[in-house]
């Protein structure tokens, strides 16, 4: 197959799922012989894009403002003189400069491929996402989600391609891991104790169901299990007041002892391990579910909410951890199950990054040789 030139759109090279995407992309096409080059208006993981042997351009195409509109001619012009193949858009405003881009450009352009990587609320400016020649879909989820607002959309162009992770980095550890029970207690002391450890990674926001969280530690603690809660990436700046409201609901719970609030952990593997039991209580569906994968790749079960991406990666892979959402009686009788008798995890994990990967770059193939 020839040498492709691929054109990346995103806002920001900063944390989140689509600049992982993004990355993991671009890895594949420069090991494949291949362009790779991302748009955005930069950030902490450029250094990380450049050393992969990607090229970046310098536009803030995120900014939400008419001055964003200046950039279209400069896109125009990077597409012409790189020669591009495929112009990829990661997300609604980068799309639309996409989109605008390719209508003035003469002779032979680009294809036009988005990737619909959230349930964006429908109107026509997240329209775009379902305007790709190819709209790659990372869950069932999202796909029906756009045919269900955007009935006009021609099925034959959404293809499912789910996020993947690399089985190496989450391989599958023993349970109980009592030293990575240890390492994580030795840092935060809140979580020393031979009881079951609950695991709620997130952001520090109420979409993250921290609180929902919370009020199963205090029925479990109740009911008599001496079980503790960790919640890394519940402390960020700008967040204190929330983290302050939820230092007083465990306390009128009586349970603040046995809650850790903290910053991101940077050795998520260790977190899994060390955990029993991993909750992914979203209070808005997600469009996939990444810590599901995670966490089963390790080989600990997993409690969530039956709905969005997550309820479909459970309903797959672990049916007993998939919950009504927000009923906190199922929710707790859930989670009493699945630590008396965990169930077994899935032998392997078919949600791979190399399946992902490879998945896209044939859908540029065969776009290009349509």
């Amino acid at each position: 197959m020839r040498r492709l030139t691929v054109v990346q759109l995103l806002p920001a090279l900063d944390a989140g799922g689509v600049e992982r995407s993004t990355l993991e992309i671009a890895e594949a096409l420069v090991d494949a012989g291949h362009r790779a080059i991302v748009v955005s208006a930069g950030g902490r993981l450029l250094a990380q894009l450049q050393a992969i042997g990607a090229e970046h351009l310098t536009l803030d195409i995120g900014r939400k403002s008419p001055l964003v509109l200046r950039h279209v001619r400069a896109l125009r012009a990077l597409l012409r003189e790189a020669g591009a193949d495929i112009v990829h858009a990661r997300s609604r405003l980068p799309a639309w400069l996409g989109w605008w881009a390719l209508r003035g450009t003469h002779g032979k352009r680009p294809r036009f491929i988005t990737t619909a990587h959230g349930l964006n609320s429908p109107s026509r400016y997240s329209a775009i996402m379902a305007r790709g020649e190819r709209v790659v879909c990372v869950s069932r989820t999202v796909r029906d989600h756009l045919l269900a607002h955007y009935p006009a959309t021609d099925p034959s162009r959404l293809v499912v391609i789910p996020r993947g992770i690399d089985p190496a980095a989450f391989p599958r550890m023993p349970h109980p891991d009592r030293a990575a029970r240890a390492r994580i207690a030795g840092m935060h002391p809140q979580l020393e104790g031979e009881g079951p450890l609950l695991l709620l990674p997130g952001r520090g926001t109420r979409l993250k169901g921290h609180t929902d969280a919370i009020a199963l530690l205090a029925a479990l603690r109740g009911a008599g299990t001496d079980a503790r809660l960790w919640m890394p990436g519940m402390v960020q700046a700008g967040r204190e007041a929330y983290v302050r409201e939820l230092v007083e609901m465990t306390r009128r719970a009586s349970i603040e002892d046995a809650v850790a609030m903290t910053e991101p952990t940077a050795d998520m593997p260790t977190a899994y391990a060390a955990s029993d039991l991993v909750l992914q209580l979203s209070r808005k569906p997600e469009a996939f579910g990444r810590t599901v994968i995670e966490a089963l790749s390790i080989g600990r079960p997993v409690l969530g909410w039956d709905h969005g991406g997550v309820g479909e990666l459970l309903r797959e892979l672990q049916p007993e951890g998939a919950v009504l959402p927000f009923d906190a009686t199922a929710l707790r009788e859930c989670a009493q199950a699945l630590l008396a008798n965990p169930p077994v995890p899935p032998a392997t994990m078919p949600y791979t990054l190399r399946a992902m990967q490879e998945a896209t770059l044939a859908q540029y193939h065969a776009l290009v040789q349509a």
